[in-house]
C-alpha cells in the first residue's frame, strides 16, 4: 500500500484569502493543493461575470493565486486540483496556460467538463429529463436558465492526474471530490471501493471549506489562539480511506475532535450523505484526536451512490427592491404602521399589484438606551416581481418623499436610495447519471470520455450507541439552571438551496445524553420562532454527539431570493445558541 496523500486546501469560497495558496506551499510539506471556488450562487455570479463585456465565466483570483506558487508547485511535484474553471473550464486551463508562458514555466494542464447541461444540442438537452429534485416538475426547457450544471465526482479528477497533468482544472464537481479525485488516482480506488471513497468524501468535506475545520466560524472562537490568522487545512488520506485532519505547525486556530465536528455539520442532511461516487454514512464517523492539531477520521462505511446526479441549476426570478428605514426611540411599532401606511398612499402601485411583499419590523432598539444606535430599530420592505420598472427607482422615491412628512426619528440609512435589482432563483434537479458522460482534456491532447460507472455494494449494517437515561442516580430530577443553550453545546449552520440546516453538537458525553433527549424538533420550533409552521427533519449523530436540523423553505427559492436579513442561514445556529433554557445544574461548570 502507498503512504497516505497529503492534500491542502486554499480556498473555501470564490473571495476567501489570497495569501492562503502561498502560505500552503511554503508552509510545509504537501501533495497536492486544492481549492473550492464554487458554490450555488457563484454559478449565478459567475454568469452575470461572463454576460458582461470580456468577462469570463471561471475564477480569476485562481490565477492570481497561481502565478505566485504555480513555479514551486512543479518543482516539488506538488499537484494543483481546483473547480476554479466554473462555467468554462477549458478557457481558465488555456489562461493559466498563458500565464505559464509568461512566467517561462512549463506544466501539463488538463480540464474535466461535460457537467454544463445548457452546452447542449437543446433537443439533447430536452431528452435528458432533467426534474426538479422535491417536486419531480419537469425541466424540458433548459434554456430558461442562466446555468444548469450537473454535480461531477472524481473519477475524471483522477484520470486527468493519472494522464500526468500537473494542474487539473474542473468546472461543476463536488466539493468533496477535490480531495477524493487526488486520492483516487494515489491509491488507484475503482467505482466499487465504497468505503475507502467514503472516507475520501467525509476528509474532503471537512477541508473543503478551509479555514471553517481550523477554528473559523467555530462557537467556542474564544478558546483559541490565532484568531487573528487562522490557518487552512490538509489532510493526509490512507488507502483504506481513513485520514488525519492537521494544519501546519505555528499557524492560527486549532484541528480538534470540535473543530471538526462543527464542520462535519456544516450544509447537510440526514446521515446518507449521497455523492455522484458514493453514498458516505455520516453516521458510522469516529473522530480521535491523536496529537495537538491532528485528528483522525476513520471507520466511514460507504454505500452505492445514487442513479442520478445532482444538478444546480440558476435562473432570473425577476426583480426586488430592498427598503430599510430606521425608526428611533418610542413607539416602534406605531411609527413602523405609520409609514407603512404613508409608503403604500405614495406608491404607484398597490401591495396587491406585487408578486411578493414582505415588510417587518427589526427591533435591534434596547430599553433606556445608551447611544443613539441603541434606540434604532428598522422597518424592512421587500418587494419582488418580473417587472423591473414596478420595483424601480419610484418605489423608493415614494420612501425619500416621507422624509418630513412622517414619524419623527425618521431617516434611511445607507447611502441613499437605489432602484431595483434582478435576482436570481435556484432550482435543485436531478439527471440520469449515465446521460452525462464527463470528459478530460490534456491541453495540446485528446479529449476522453468517461461513462457513468455502475458500482456494486450492499449496505454497511450499523450499530448505533444506546440511548442512556439523564436521570439522577436516585432517580430523583436534576435542579436547572437558566442559561443560554451555547453555554453547553457548539452549532453550525448554512444553506441548502431554500432550505437550511443547522447542526448541533455537545464536547461531552453527559452533555450529548441531555442533548438527546431535551432538543426535538418542537423544541427547535419553540426556541427559534422563525422556523415554525415549517417542515423540519431531525437527524441524530450519536458517534458525533450531534444532531442535524433541516428547516425545508426558510431560505424562499435560495440565497438569491432570500428575504431574510441572514440570507445563507450562516447565523442560525449561534442564534439558537444565545437562547436561554432550563439545564441540569450538574452540566453547568461552575
Amino acid at each position: 500500500m502507498k503512504a497516505p496523500i497529503r492534500v491542502a486546501n486554499c480556498s473555501g469560497f470564490f473571495g476567501d484569502r489570497l495569501s492562503a495558496a502561498r502560505e500552503m506551499v511554503s508552509g510545509g510539506p504537501i501533495d497536492v493543493l486544492t481549492g473550492d471556488w464554487l458554490a450555488e450562487l457563484t454559478m449565478l455570479i459567475l454568469a452575470r461575470t461572463r454576460a458582461r463585456p470580456a468577462g469570463v465565466g471561471y475564477a480569476r483570483t485562481f490565477l492570481t493565486q497561481m502565478e505566485e506558487v504555480l513555479g514551486t508547485c512543479l518543482e516539488r511535484g506538488v499537484k494543483v486540483v481546483s473547480n476554479a474553471g466554473g462555467l468554462d473550464p477549458k478557457g481558465c486551463a488555456e489562461a493559466l496556460a498563458q500565464v505559464c508562458q509568461r512566467l517561462g514555466l512549463t506544466a501539463t494542464i488538463a480540464f474535466v467538463d461535460g457537467d454544463d447541461l445548457l452546452s447542449l444540442d437543446p433537443s439533447l438537452a430536452a431528452s435528458l429529463g432533467v426534474r426538479h429534485f422535491a417536486t419531480g416538475e419537469n425541466f424540458d426547457d433548459l434554456s430558461r436558465f442562466l446555468t444548469a450544471n450537473a454535480y461531477f465526482g472524481c473519477f475524471g479528477i483522477a484520470e486527468a492526474l493519472a494522464r500526468g497533468a500537473d494542474v487539473v482544472v474542473t468546472g461543476r464537481v463536488t466539493d468533496a471530490a477535490l480531495v477524493c479525485g487526488p486520492a483516487a488516482w494515489h491509491h488507484g480506488w475503482g467505482p466499487d471501493d465504497l468505503d475507502a471513497l467514503a472516507g475520501a468524501v467525509v476528509a474532503g468535506h471537512v477541508v473543503e471549506c478551509g479555514a471553517q475545520v481550523t477554528g473559523g466560524n467555530y462557537s467556542f472562537f474564544s478558546e483559541l489562539s490565532g484568531m487573528e490568522h487562522v490557518g487552512f487545512p490538509w489532510v493526509e488520506v490512507a488507502a483504506d480511506g481513513s485520514s488525519v485532519v492537521g494544519k501546519h505547525d505555528g499557524t492560527g486556530g486549532e484541528v480538534s475532535v470540535a473543530t471538526v465536528t462543527s464542520q462535519l455539520l456544516y450544509e447537510i442532511g440526514g446521515p446518507a450523505y449521497e455523492g455522484p461516487d458514493v453514498t458516505a454514512r455520516f453516521d458510522t464517523i469516529e473522530l480521535t484526536q491523536l496529537a495537538k492539531d491532528r485528528v483522525a477520521i476513520s471507520s466511514v462505511r460507504g454505500e452505492p451512490p445514487p442513479a442520478t446526479l445532482k444538478v444546480a441549476l440558476n435562473e432570473v426570478g425577476g426583480y426586488r427592491h430592498d427598503l430599510v428605514v430606521a425608526l428611533t426611540g418610542l413607539d416602534i411599532e406605531e411609527k413602523a404602521a405609520c409609514v407603512e401606511a404613508a409608503f403604500w398612499r405614495a406608491s404607484p402601485h398597490g401591495p396587491e399589484e406585487f408578486a411578493q411583499v414582505r415588510s417587518r419590523i427589526v427591533r435591534t432598539d434596547k430599553p433606556d438606551p445608551s447611544t443613539n444606535e441603541e434606540a434604532i430599530a428598522t422597518w424592512r420592505l421587500t418587494l419582488k416581481d418580473p417587472d423591473g420598472d414596478k420595483v424601480g427607482r419610484a418605489v423608493a422615491d415614494s420612501v425619500v418623499a416621507l422624509a418630513l412628512a412622517s414619524v419623527p426619528g425618521f431617516f434611511i440609512p445607507g447611502s441613499g436610495p437605489s432602484g431595483g435589482a434582478p435576482f436570481g432563483v435556484y432550482r435543485p434537479g436531478l439527471v440520469a447519471r449515465e446521460l452525462v458522460p464527463q470528459y478530460v482534456t490534456v491541453l495540446g491532447g485528446a479529449r476522453t470520455r468517461l461513462d457513468a460507472a455502475s458500482p456494486r455494494g450492499a449496505p454497511p449494517t450499523l450499530d448505533d450507541p444506546p440511548r442512556v437515561s439523564t436521570a439522577a442516580p436516585d432517580g430523583a430530577p436534576d435542579a436547572t439552571v437558566r442559561v443560554p443553550l451555547g453555554k453547553l453545546v457548539g452549532a453550525r449552520s448554512g444553506d441548502k438551496g431554500g432550505d437550511a440546516n443547522v447542526g448541533v453538537f455537545a464536547r461531552r458525553a453527559d452533555v450529548w445524553r441531555w442533548l438527546d433527549e431535551y432538543l426535538d424538533v418542537e423544541t427547535l420550533r419553540r426556541l427559534l420562532p422563525e422556523v415554525a409552521g415549517r417542515p423540519v427533519e431531525r437527524y441524530r449523530l450519536p458517534r458525533l454527539w450531534a444532531l442535524n436540523f433541516v428547516v425545508r423553505g426558510l431560505l424562499d427559492e435560495g440565497v438569491a431570493a432570500s428575504t431574510r436579513y441572514d440570507a445563507q442561514a450562516k447565523g442560525l445556529g449561534e442564534w439558537l445558541r444565545s437562547r436561554f433554557v432550563d439545564v441540569p445544574l450538574s452540566l453547568v461548570d461552575p
